[in-house]
């Protein structure tokens, strides 16, 4: 390729998030050589937002957990549609990979008798969450970042794009993109490629979701052949920031609520006592006397309902606003002002102390915070092996949350970290394997990379005439008024009517100057990834006559059983998009009595 700048590897993994660090570091482990690929800035990874904890079985603070309840609690709060392989290993890895983490040298916060401290979460049976205060991503980030500055053979490229995979017949070959500072582009070869990049938020207008959150990854998979499973599932946390506009969709952590922190309607009423499942004996209660007791009016019998599952809190706050109980910016109110002194507000919970009095002018010591439901995560993916972490596109391996089948169709707090960690090192560690096992690189099929060229610098050709920005609000638009908290199937339809209208006017972008320092030319190529996402979420939501978990349909309000077994793909079929359900293989009958 000598027109282009060109690196070669064993092993390329994109996105240097939790996954992504913790794939590179197992993958240079096994002695591969790694390169490792940032959209952004080394330690500027989204994984930063997670702020609540590491979900782990560690039983440090109550000493019934056990991997099998954790196992028990993801399953059902993703309604049984996980991959019940990738549940079982996550659990049981889960404790391994905290505790490697503390010897690299992450600084848990700590029980009197000096181990790892474990707070309440949503969805979780026992306190579960390691944490640092509310800065957990941050401190994992900072412990993986720097086990992997001092890994041989380990190279970062920082602040480049990946726009396409690259191909030699049916495997992959490498990766191809640009350097978001020159605009020049680049090619790396490689035997084996990671993807770590993370979700697909910023297809929706109010998220907390980063920049960089365009579903480069999904795309890019699809695009090149891979299936992407269970699209349709997309998490809105129930507690985002609302006022001032400015800062709407800003994770609030679950943290809050995991620290005594209760939900408010305009009325003072806690209202997530009214909204406690039907099903909650089979969700989350540890006995069948525990859920009766409960549904009695019993409140002391389990923690509080404001740590139900995400998918239930986000819906009840939607509930109260429509029924003109919301707050005064159409949210709810998060008090923990109330619940704890300030100095222990303060000590658990600076992230989020000085986030509120530094955005939005609120001391949260003092005063209730005003939340709402942000899109937050996709539980859908890229469809993977859950031992190998491999796609059906050979040498195509993902992890985190650009993968899907872990957590069914909704996310248990915290289950997003650990998931990072025993994938990453999955990916990094097969993803090697599979690397020493090819002796010769792949070839570089120089069409397709042309191909990819013109494809890039189509905005800058005479004709264009579409703003990519404002093609970037709409998209999220039309997906914020289609495909959000609820679906039916006339919005999804429509959505789809827009969805071609935006494919048109995506076609026609007109970008100014050079490719330097050009965040137009940036928002034109990440229209690219956010279309193709976004017509995967489409027909999938569309496909699933059901509600379950993240997905619900006003016009098919119930969960019907005869979809219990299936989960919905998405792959190409000459050139078009199309959904199917395949069935996941029987659960052994251990696992089963688990349940």
């Amino acid at each position: 390729m000598d027109r282009y700048e060109t690196h070669q590897h064993d092993v390329i993994v994109i996105g240097a998030g939790g996954a992504g660090l913790r794939a590179a570091i197992e993958a240079s482990e096994q002695g591969a050589t790694v390169g490792l690929i940032c959209k952004s800035l080394l330690g500027k990874a989204h994984t930063v937002m997670a702020e609540g904890g590491i979900a782990a079985a560690l039983a440090n603070v109550d000493a019934r957990d056990s991997w099998q309840v954790h196992f028990r609690d993801t399953m059902r709060g993703g309604k049984m549609l996980n991959n019940w392989r990738m549940a079982q290993l996550h659990a049981q890895e889960a404790p391994d990979e905290v505790n490697k983490l503390e010897e690299w040298g992450a600084l848990f916060d700590r029980t009197e008798d000096g181990r790892i401290l474990q707070r309440n979460f949503g969805g979780h049976r026992y306190p579960r969450l390691a944490h640092v205060g509310d800065r957990t991503g941050l401190e994992m980030i900072r412990t993986l970042q720097n086990r992997v500055i001092h890994q041989e053979g380990l190279d970062v490229f920082m602040e480049c794009t990946i726009s396409h995979l690259l191909k030699e017949g049916d495997r992959i070959s490498g990766a191809f993109g640009y350097w978001r500072e020159t605009g020049a582009f680049v090619v790396f070869r490689a035997k084996a490629v990671v993807l770590a990049t993370g979700g697909v938020g910023k297809v929706y207008g109010v998220t907390s979701n980063s920049w960089e959150y365009t579903g480069d990854g999904h795309a890019t998979a699809y695009l090149a052949g891979a299936e992407l499973l269970d699209m349709e599932f997309v998490q809105f946390h129930p507690t985002g920031m609302i006022w001032p506009s400015s800062v709407r969709g800003i994770l609030v952590t679950e943290g809050v609520r995991g620290d005594g922190g209760v939900l408010l309607n305009n009325q003072g009423e806690r209202f997530m006592f009214n909204y406690i499942p039907e099903m909650f004996a089979a969700e989350t209660a540890a006995t069948p006397e525990e859920a009766r007791r409960w549904l009695e009016g019993d409140q002391e019998a389990r923690r509080p309902p404001d740590l139900l599952t995400r998918d239930v809190v986000a819906r009840a706050i939607r509930a109260e606003v429509e029924a003109g109980r919301g707050s005064p910016h159409g949210g709810a109110f998060l008090d923990i002002a109330n619940q704890r002194d300030a100095e222990t507000i303060k000590r658990k919970l600076p992230s989020m102390y000085h986030q509120f009095k530094q955005l939005g002018d609120v001391d949260i010591t003092k005063q209730p915070m005003e939340v709402g439901p942000t899109c937050h995560y996709i539980m859908g993916g890229v469809r993977v092996d859950a031992d190998t972490a491999a796609t059906n596109v050979p040498g195509l391996y993902a992890a985190g949350e650009v993968a899907g089948g872990l957590h069914g169709s909704n996310r248990l707090g915290g289950n997003s970290l650990s998931d990072l960690l025993v994938f990453g090192c999955r990916a990094g560690r097969y993803a090697a394997e599979y690397a020493r096992r090819l002796l010769k690189m792949p070839d570089i099929n120089r069409d397709e990379v042309e191909i990819a060229v013109q494809q890039l610098v189509a905005p800058f050709e005479e004709g264009g005439t579409e703003n990519p920005y404002a093609v970037m609000q709409d998209i999220q638009t039309c997906m914020e008024n289609n495909v959000g908290i609820v679906r039916t199937k006339a919005e999804l339809e429509r959505g789809l009517i827009e969805l071609e209208t935006l494919k048109a006017r995506a076609a026609k972008l007109k970008v100014t100057a050079s490719r330097q320092y050009n965040p137009g030319w940036h928002y034109a190529i990440d229209l690219r990834s956010m279309l193709v996402v976004c017509e995967a979420i489409m027909r999938a939501a569309l496909y699933r006559e059901e509600s379950r978990g993240g997905h619900t349909r006003l016009d098919f309000p119930d969960t019907h059983d005869a979809l219990d077994n299936v989960n919905t793909v998405v792959r190409q079929d000459n050139g078009r998009m199309v959904c199917e359900y395949v069935t996941r293989p029987e659960m052994p009958e251990e696992l089963k009595a688990l349940l």
